[in-house]
Formats: structure tokens, C-alpha cells, sequence
């Protein structure tokens, strides 16, 4: 792609410039130019005349795609500001083709209060790279034993309407039935990190054969898919919305099939990473494998691209976990879960799904930014490329080869599994209503 320009975002208080962005494939169809104006998609057609003072980028082969949209990002802050800040992990979105993420709960302090929520939606304000929506924690401190504020944090200035005790589970069925039933009122939902506490008790990998043979305690899938066969019956019951986090096991996704034919009101997400590593990576014993949940068999990892292939998994979501190095270069035993994944996550769904002719890059959109956005009821985001929406854009050009480096991330974190990794395609434009967030891969200085 040729850039005719390379002039930076207008400050803030200025109207971004127009934009041409001409000939490329909206949605991976035909040849469309895309004309924002004013922060939103003024026109979309052929040959469309750029206006005075607009930039031109040249976008031919590229797929143009909205914004994507992570459900599940963890950005650390505030408390874990070795590992990430909101400022670093919003450039690694940007980098990533993400104009939007859902920043989980799990920081220091917990974000449980309309107080903690507000400052994590502020300090996205102040970065400026992708809109962050806080996700607030359904239980006080994570502790599974008393309901956070979920009305006053849905009330706050965050508006928050994801909530998610997410690396621990709402195991008591008393408290997340009523859970369930408060955010039914707002409209909200609980995502839901599955994992029985009991059944994966001093748990360090997927229990099955590889584990047996390494001699490491076993995480079996029942543990998983006991929380996700509970709780879809209970958001039946209780006629509310219920989202699975980082699904991973083909029971789960049986489940998930199962209740959606009985019209129960569930989504479900799957991480990049379980829909190519399998429990084999782990024989490495890198710790750079250790995530939670595990990374499981070949055949689960069938099963989810089959689930997202036909819908029975609604969306593709990071988990986006950044740790500290000495968090990970450790015994495996002693090592912290969790990979990092913003800046890998569409090369690696273009990869396992639309190289292999599982997902058209319609499905994408789809599953990357229009169903996140929905789930969240983010309204501004994953609106579809017509005249009136706004310009929340990406440029991908799906051609190029490159070998994933990870030092090379925006990230304050380098434990990505897929250094070395031969993967596809390149981000050419990054677009945060009508400015250009990253050209080329590059984060555009403001």
C-alpha cells in the first residue's frame, strides 16, 4: 500500500482530516474507495473524488475491514503497571487493528467500584490510541462471596454492561444466579471464567495423555464445561445473558450448541491461541505455554474451529495477558499464566480460518469486531462500513509473510508463544474515529 501523505493526527480538539482510502476490498469483496469526513464514513463507491486537504491511501489487494473489538484484554493497570499500562496496551490494540477493548477486572485495586472503572476509562480517554470500556468484577475483590457494585459501575461514567470475575470463577451457583438476575435490569452480562475450583485444584496443564507423561497435575475439561452446562441453565432460568470466556474444549462447544438450539441467550468466545496450539506445546516445558485454561488436545482444538466456523461460537477474543519476564522465566510449577495476543490475534484467526477456507473476511468483521461490539453494547463500535458510521477503520493487507517477533511489540510484555512463527498478513492503516492510529504497522505519533 502507498501512502500519498504521512502527516499525523490533528490534535484532538481538531476535526481529523478527511481520508481517502482508495481501492481497496471492503469486507474482502469488491473494489470500493471509502471516503471519512468529520469522523465518519462520508461515502462509500468508486471512484470517489477525494476533498480538498484529504489524505489518499492507496489500498489496493488490502481488505478494509471496522475496527476490531476485544472483549477480553487484560491491561493491568491500575497496580500492574510492570506488566502493561493502559497507554502500552492501547498502542499494542492499535497495532493489532483494535479500535476498541474490554479491559478486564483483575487489577490492584480490583476494578469493583464505579470509582476503579472511571479511572481505567479516563486514563483510555488520555492515551487516545482505542476506546477502552472497563469490565467490572461481579464479585467484591474477585472473592467470589459478596456481589460487587454492578448498578453503580453500570451507572458510572464508564457505563459498564460486561462484568466478569475473569481468572477466577463465580463457582457458588447461589451468587451468580444472582448476579444474573441484577444485570438483567440494565441490560448487562456476565462473562464467565469457567473453571472449578475443586476439580482443577494444583492444576498445570490439560489432563490427558501429555500430562500423565510429563508428570504434571492434570486441568481435566469437565472442569470447564460442568461451570458452562450450570450456568446456561441458570441464565435460562433466570431468562438473562451469560458470555463464556476463552472456551477450549469440545464438550464446551456441544454445550454451547446445545443451548442455543433451546434459544437460551448465551455467546461464548474462543482465544486465538486454542484455535492453533495444543497441549503438545507444553512438552517444551517454555513456560511461554502456560495459560489459563490450558492449552488442550488436537481435537479440541478441531472442535472450536468448527464451532466458530458455524456460528456456535459467537467471537474471537484475545486474553490478551501480558506478564513481567520474571513471571515466566521460572519453573513451570512456579510460572505465571497467560500469553499476550493483541498484535498476533487477526494474523492468527487469517491463518486458522480464513487461509484455511473456514471464515470469509465478512466473517470476520463479525466475529472480530461486529458481535464483540454487540456483546458489549458498545453502540460506536463494530458498525458496518455504509455512509453515517463512524470511522473506525482497518486496512489489512493479507499477502505478506512475516516471522512474529515479539520484541518488537508495543507491548510492555514479550510473552507471546509465537516467536519465530511464520504468520500472515500486515496492518496498513489503523483508524480511531477518521485518525490514523498506526500506519504500516507503526504507531502514529501524535
Amino acid at each position: 500500500m502507498r501512502t500519498e501523505t504521512t502527516t499525523t493526527p490533528a490534535p484532538a480538539a481538531e476535526a481529523p482530516a478527511p481520508l481517502l482510502l482508495r481501492g481497496g476490498r471492503p469486507y474482502g469483496e469488491d473494489v470500493r474507495d471509502v471516503l471519512l469526513v468529520g469522523g465518519r464514513i462520508e461515502a462509500v463507491g468508486t471512484d470517489l473524488e477525494a476533498p480538498e486537504g484529504a489524505e489518499i491511501v492507496e489500498a489496493d489487494g488490502c481488505i478494509v475491514l471496522p475496527g476490531l473489538v476485544d472483549l477480553h484484554t487484560h491491561l493491568r493497570e491500575p497496580g500492574g503497571e510492570e506488566a502493561e499500562t493502559v497507554e502500552t496496551g492501547t498502542r499494542a490494540a492499535a497495532r493489532g487493528g483494535f479500535t476498541a477493548v474490554h479491559a478486564m477486572a483483575n487489577t490492584t485495586p480490583v476494578g469493583d467500584t464505579a470509582g476503579v472503572v472511571e479511572q481505567v476509562a479516563r486514563r483510555g480517554d488520555s492515551a487516545g490510541w482505542c476506546a477502552v470500556r472497563p469490565v467490572g468484577a461481579v464479585t467484591v475483590g474477585l472473592g467470589g462471596e459478596r456481589l460487587a457494585e454492578l448498578d453503580a459501575m453500570a451507572n458510572s461514567r464508564a457505563r459498564v454492561r460486561v462484568f466478569s470475575d475473569d481468572g477466577k470463577c463465580v463457582h457458588d451457583p447461589v451468587l451468580m444466579r444472582r448476579a444474573l438476575e441484577y444485570v438483567k435490569s440494565f441490560d448487562g452480562v456476565i462473562a464467565q471464567h469457567a473453571q472449578d475450583p475443586r476439580l482443577t485444584e494444583g492444576a498445570q496443564m490439560h489432563e490427558g495423555v501429555v500430562s500423565a507423561e510429563l508428570g504434571l497435575t492434570g486441568w481435566p475439561a469437565v472442569a470447564e464445561e460442568s461451570i458452562i452446562a450450570r450456568d446456561v441453565l441458570l441464565a435460562q432460568h433466570v431468562g438473562s445473558r451469560l458470555h463464556v470466556c476463552h472456551l477450549s474444549t469440545a464438550g464446551s462447544v456441544d454445550i454451547i450448541r446445545w443451548a442455543k438450539q433451546r434459544g437460551i441467550a448465551v455467546t461464548a468466545e474462543v482465544t486465538p491461541h486454542h484455535l492453533l496450539l495444543t497441549d503438545e506445546n507444553v512438552r517444551q516445558f517454555d513456560a511461554v505455554f502456560k495459560v489459563n485454561p490450558p492449552l488442550r488436545t488436537a481435537e479440541d482444538v478441531a472442535a472450536v474451529r468448527e464451532g466458530l466456523a458455524d456460528g456456535t461460537i459467537d467471537i474471537v477474543a484475545t486474553d490478551h495477558a501480558p506478564h513481567p519476564r520474571d513471571a515466566k522465566d521460572r519453573e513451570w510449577d512456579q510460572a505465571a499464566m497467560g500469553m499476550t495476543g493483541l498484535e498476533t490475534a487477526l494474523s492468527l484467526v487469517q491463518l486458522t480460518m480464513v487461509d484455511e477456507g473456514r471464515l470469509s473476511w465478512r466473517d470476520v468483521a463479525r466475529v472480530l469486531s461486529e458481535k464483540p461490539a454487540e456483546i458489549g453494547r458498545d453502540e460506536d463500535q463494530g458498525r458496518p462500513l455504509e455512509p453515517g458510521s463512524p470511522a473506525h477503520v482497518l486496512v489489512w493487507d493479507p499477502r505478506p509473510a512475516r516471522v512474529a517477533d515479539p520484541a518488537e511489540h508495543a507491548s510492555l510484555s514479550r510473552n507471546s508463544p509465537f516467536a519465530g512463527l511464520e504468520l500472515p498478513g500486515a496492518n496498513r492503516l489503523t483508524v480511531l474515529a477518521g485518525r490514523p492510529t498506526v500506519r504500516d504497522g507503526q504507531v502514529v505519533a501524535r
